[in-house]
């Protein structure tokens, strides 16, 4: 049986930019892709720490090592520029295969502080 799981975690980001009249997505630094293993276009579930919104989107990227994270579209009407939120990226494994996934924490200026 496959099962969906964790694959990849940004935990604390700060939101720096919304959009509104944009397509929508998620904007994300391409070196906290690099390092997460989040890809360009994939499926994420974002979770608002600030007001407890969750929201489905995908991931377009923000120029490399300008630590933006930005929400467009109708999401940007759930957060707001400053709000901390959790970006969570699943995959389906077979359970012989899983090995847990990839976290990164972000700082508040969404530096790494850790990656597990």
């Amino acid at each position: 049986m496959m099962e969906i799981m964790l694959k990849a975690k940004i935990h604390m980001a700060t939101i720096t930019e919304k959009e509104i009249e944009y397509e929508g997505s998620i904007g994300i630094d391409e070196e906290l892709l690099e390092l997460s293993g989040i890809k360009i276009n994939e499926m994420v579930i974002v979770s608002d720490v600030n007001n407890g919104n969750r929201l489905t989107t995908y991931v377009i990227p923000e120029p490399r090592g300008s630590r933006k994270i930005s929400l467009n579209g109708a999401a940007a009407r759930l957060v707001e520029k400053g709000d901390r939120i959790i970006i969570m990226a699943f995959s389906i494994y077979d359970p012989n295969e899983y090995k847990g996934p990839k976290i990164l924490i972000l700082n508040p200026d969404n530096t790494v502080k850790e990656i597990r």
